[in-house]
């Protein structure tokens, strides 16, 4: 099937008149009518009705204009978007960021890109180590924000951005909530929430284990926002990262006995091809002041 032959058929569709249609689409009629012949021929059926000067659409062409007037416009449109490419007038990105990574971080970042192309259409991916590393790999994603992925990739390109401390998040109304240290032995006596979609929550775990610590109770987390909301409500305490902590009813207290920490990289596929605003991030973030979330 030829898109000339939909577009002729859809135009004889409008006017019911090949004469005019063949006007229409600036072709000869002959070569109009020829087209709709074999268009006929491989779908099987007849599409038109001639009775003397009246056209007609048969079931059969009834039942085929919707859809092959969405398949006309679908390939218009992929000819205009891909036409928009090239001219630079539309920008596409995805960006893969780790579940445990707020995306508040790169906001000036993003702003700035915005402002240098005009035509910026972003893709968020949001997710584990794991879907970041297959997105990575599969081209799903041009550059992602996360901790370590533990990921042994020699196309693998990082790019520390700062390193940041946890500490012990608590309601603003918790009896902890006045404390400015605590020993990582007393926080097992609360309600533990676990950020299992962090990527060093591994590494935490065995920190406990390695204390041989173990909390009374833990529910395990699977997205920030439900995490916070549990805090805010005085149903838990946990183990966050600084950058993570934006409300004012959340306390932090600093945990005594450990300095456990986390590094957020940005991330890209050596040796592959980059478009023009994957490579403006990656050169804004690797240029950014990070120095206001870092531990002190």
């Amino acid at each position: 099937m030829e898109m000339h032959q939909v577009r002729y058929f859809l135009a004889v569709s409008r006017t019911l008149n090949f004469t005019r249609a063949a006007e229409e689409c600036h072709v000869a009629q002959p070569s109009l009518t020829r087209a709709i012949k074999q268009l006929e021929e491989e779908l099987g059926a007849e599409l038109f009705r001639r009775e003397r000067n009246l056209t007609h659409l048969t079931e059969f062409g009834h039942r085929m204009l919707p859809m092959l007037q969405q398949c006309y416009d679908s390939a218009a449109s992929a000819k205009a978007l891909a036409s928009s490419l090239k001219k630079g007038a539309v920008a596409p990105l995805s960006i893969a960021i780790s579940t445990a990574v707020d995306l508040s971080l790169i906001v000036p970042d993003l702003t700035e890109l915005m402002r240098i192309f005009k035509g910026l259409e972003l893709r968020f991916l949001r997710g584990t180590r794991d879907q970041i590393i297959d997105w990575l790999k599969k081209g799903d994603a041009e550059v992602a924000i996360a901790g370590p992925l533990g990921e042994n990739w020699d196309r693998l390109d990082s790019w520390p951005l700062f390193t940041e401390r946890f500490s012990l998040a608590v309601s603003a109304q918790h009896p902890l909530a006045d404390r400015k240290t605590i020993d990582l032995a007393e926080i097992m006596k609360d309600r533990l929430l676990l950020r299992t979609y962090c990527e060093v929550v591994h590494e935490f775990t065995e920190l406990l284990k390695s204390r041989q610590l173990e909390p009374a109770v833990c529910h395990k987390m699977g997205a920030e926002p439900d995490l916070i909301t549990l805090i805010e409500a005085n149903l838990g305490i946990g183990m966050l990262p600084d950058s993570a902590i934006k409300s004012d009813r959340i306390r932090l207290i600093r945990v005594e006995g450990i300095d456990f920490k986390r590094t957020i990289y940005l991330y890209g596929v050596a040796g592959r091809e980059r478009s023009p605003a994957a490579s403006a991030l990656i050169k804004l973030m690797r240029a950014g002041d990070w120095s206001a979330h870092a531990a002190a």
